[in-house]
């Protein structure tokens, strides 16, 4: 049997990570019959957002264009300081809490990390300390431990986020007052 073009919309919703099948249905209800004019607005930004949104050059962030418009801030290349994040995500939510002036670098430690651009920019942006600002995980204590031994030769200072962020649970979902409080009272590695 065929589902109809609602139960449709209730499947795709549900992909959606932390979108269950009630809220699935909520949201499916308000956008097909009590708003349609916000559910074309929504459909017509998603295609705008999948048409034109990619991955910055340099940090890996999100962009509309090659560079992304942190990298492409003067006042923050030369701040001193590199945040290494293990998702695109995750400079949003240190951007959206107002906390951070510098430059980015996204690992997501399934890819090869290209030492050579890393320690390039190090050089022309004048880095003085790199802040790794990962979910607290084994995995993560692993991939500092690992860039902090491929950068050991270039006099950095080495910090991590405080604990604060609770182990498991990814940046995105942390309150704006703990991730303020794990990034300015980071510890030196």
């Amino acid at each position: 049997m065929k589902n109809s073009k609602f139960e449709l919309l209730i499947e795709q919703l549900e992909q959606i990570p932390s979108i269950g099948k009630k809220s699935a249905l909520k949201i499916a209800y308000s956008l097909a019959i009590e708003n349609k004019v916000l559910a074309l607005n929504i459909a017509h930004c998603i295609e705008d957002a999948v048409n034109c949104v990619q991955k910055c050059e340099i940090c890996g962030g999100i962009s509309e264009s090659r560079i992304c418009n942190i990298c492409e801030d003067e006042s923050r290349l030369f701040s001193g300081m590199l945040c290494i994040v293990g998702s695109p995500k995750d400079i949003l939510t240190i951007e959206d809490a107002h906390i951070f002036e510098g430059v980015y670098l996204v690992v997501d430690g399934t890819q090869n990390i290209d030492f050579k651009d890393i320690i390039a920019n190090i050089n022309l942006y004048n880095i003085k300390e790199i802040i790794f600002a990962f979910t607290p995980t084994l995995a993560s204590d692993a991939m500092i431990l690992y860039i902090e031994d491929k950068l050991k030769d270039l006099n950095l200072r080495f910090s991590k986020i405080a604990q604060g962020v609770p182990t498991g649970v990814g940046l995105d979902n942390i309150d704006k007052l703990s991730l303020t409080r794990a990034l300015e009272s980071r510890i030196r590695i």
